[in-house]
């Protein structure tokens, strides 16, 4: 079955506002630019875009971190930014500021995106890929250590926070302590992953981790088997977009969930909103299959939705009354 039944769906998001979980990756901020199009620009055959509205709000890893307070979560973001007005504007958004460090080498990452009549027209990218110095990836690693909370979200965006060294030293910690951790992955991090609580790669990371093209459910069943073979990693789900999402038991079975989304509006940021229901699921008491719906069921909320959204506990309540008498 790949539905849950509204008591214990209750139960489990009832136990969200007793977990804090720590965020550590690639913290952006996002900047939507919403304007209107009546003419196109005499200059090259472009949209000229007259702005009505300009906004900020957190991207990346700390878009998990939206997602996690917008559940009812304590989160604790941990990542670097640079010492500019971008990273004033994520410091001014940030409720728990001393898991994140300056680095003066580096801009603070950010994404501009130019909306006119809910059309994504461009997106532009500020940005410096180098890896964090050797001093802050130590600052990070002896936080993190201090600090108490219940499990750890790795969200890379491969744009420079997340480095062997650092993960090595953080994952040998978390596996001698027994905290779990939930990792959004990057193809070229991939071996750096292990060992690890759960992975939620979409399928365009798996064909990229497997090498090769996935068309099928056999397909995604083998290279979801391969990943488990290579890496030390309890559960895995892959997001396959409008297919939904495959769940990866420890039995070896997999289970086919189908997409729950109404209406597909703009899928930005969906799988931070998965890996933030997901982890918090597990954590609240729930199982690999309950979290994957809980988080199918978020995410389809969250498609509908413009821009890097998240979804409130009374918004999933609400969608999974609708099916309460369905039975997991």
């Amino acid at each position: 079955m790949n539905k849950i039944n509204f008591e214990r769906a209750h139960s489990i998001i009832k136990n969200f506002e007793k977990k804090r979980i720590a965020i550590l990756g690639d913290i952006m901020l996002d900047q939507y630019i919403i304007g209107k199009v009546s003419r196109i620009s005499p200059e090259a055959p472009v949209p000229v875009v007259e702005i009505t509205s300009e906004n900020y709000c957190l991207g990346g890893a700390g878009n998990v971190a939206h997602n996690l307070e917008a559940l009812g979560a304590e989160y604790l973001l941990v990542g670097v930014i640079g010492n500019d007005n971008s990273g004033k504007k994520i410091l001014d958004r940030v409720k728990n500021k001393k898991g994140i460090f300056i680095d003066k080498g580096r801009p603070t990452i950010v994404k501009t995106r130019i909306i006119a009549h809910h059309q994504h027209v461009v997106r532009v990218d500020r940005e410096k890929k180098l890896p964090i110095p050797e001093k802050i990836e130590k600052e990070i690693i002896n936080f993190l250590k201090k600090e108490d909370y219940d499990g750890i979200i790795i969200s890379d965006y491969s744009k420079g926070t997340i480095t062997k060294s650092l993960m090595k030293s953080l994952l040998n910690f978390t596996s001698k302590n027994n905290i779990p951790v939930f990792v959004d992955p990057k193809v070229e991090h991939f071996n750096l992953y292990s060992p690890i609580t759960l992975m939620t790669p979409n399928q365009f990371e798996t064909e990229g981790i497997v090498n090769r093209r996935i068309n099928s459910d056999d397909e995604i069943e083998n290279a979801g088997r391969e990943i488990l073979s290579r890496i030390t990693c309890e559960y895995l789900i892959i997001t396959r977009g409008e297919k939904g999402m495959s769940v990866f038991m420890k039995d070896n079975k997999v289970i086919h969930i189908p997409t729950v989304a109404k209406e597909v509006y703009d899928v930005t940021g969906a799988g931070d909103t998965v890996i933030a229901t997901a982890s918090l699921s597990l954590l609240s008491g729930a199982n690999i299959l309950e979290s994957a719906i809980l988080a199918n069921y978020a995410a389809g909320i969250v498609v509908g939705k413009l821009g890097t959204a998240t979804v409130s506990r009374e918004e999933l309540l609400k969608e999974i009354e609708k099916e309460s008498k369905m039975l997991l």
